[in-house]
């Protein structure tokens, strides 16, 4: 959907549960056990303020991988997903501390604004992950193989004690990033409301490249009304 999936979480707002498919297959790299895990727990992940990455966005239930994209420059970022000859368009983008989301293309969907949340910033995002909880190191199979850390960042409601209560999981994400460098980003699963356009309510991003040099954000006119 959007940027709405990894960076909305600390707003409560990255993605591919449903049945898997041969597409998915082919598209998601696998899981391995790593190693042991050592006698403590590495630090949380951290978006660097510049950066930049190519890989795929995945929505497994529908059968759609497109290209994707996520830059960041200064301490703004952006996500873009796919094109104007894909099945799904949309751009995320943190810029000068206001979230910005925009689908131009999804199945279904008719209209197309672009939404804004003010007062978010690189900070917010790395605040929320520094709560995240650490799963263990991963071997994310593909080529390369990748040992990583799997991070699990969420927002539950409402906030009750420990016990028989029902609770909802508003907005969840496994956060795959390198074991050598925890600013280095290769895979991500966003699940829940920031997912509302997806059935299954999930999607994956994942990286095949992830360089630390200043990347481009470009704010788009549509949002620009809005800033």
């Amino acid at each position: 959907m959007a940027l709405a999936g990894m960076f909305a979480l600390t707003s409560a707002v990255l993605s591919p549960g449903g049945t898997t498919t041969r597409a998915e297959a082919a598209s998601a790299p696998r899981t391995g056990a790593a190693t042991a895990p050592g006698a403590h727990t590495p630090r949380p992940p951290r978006l660097p303020e510049d950066f930049r990455g190519r890989g795929r966005w995945i929505v497994r239930d529908l059968g759609i991988t497109v290209p994707f994209t996520w830059e960041g420059k200064d301490g703004d970022s952006q996500m873009v997903a796919g094109g104007p000859q894909y099945p799904i368009w949309f751009t995320n983008l943190i810029h000068h501390g206001t979230l910005y989301t925009l689908t131009y293309k999804w199945p279904g969907l008719k209209e197309h604004p672009c939404s804004a949340i003010p007062g978010f910033t690189l900070d917010s995002l790395n605040q929320a992950f520094r709560g995240a909880r650490f799963v263990g190191p991963e071997v994310l199979q593909g080529r390369p193989h990748r040992r990583v850390n799997h991070w699990r960042v969420g927002v539950v409601a409402p906030k009750l004690p420990p016990g028989k209560h029902l609770r909802f999981p508003l907005a969840l994400g496994d956060v795959y990033v390198d074991q050598r460098d925890r600013s280095t980003f290769w895979q991500v699963l966003q699940f829940g409301v920031q997912n509302l356009y997806d059935p299954e309510l999930d999607e994956w991003l994942v990286m095949d490249t992830f360089a630390h040099r200043p990347g481009r954000v470009t704010l788009p006119r549509r949002c620009a009304a809005r800033a």
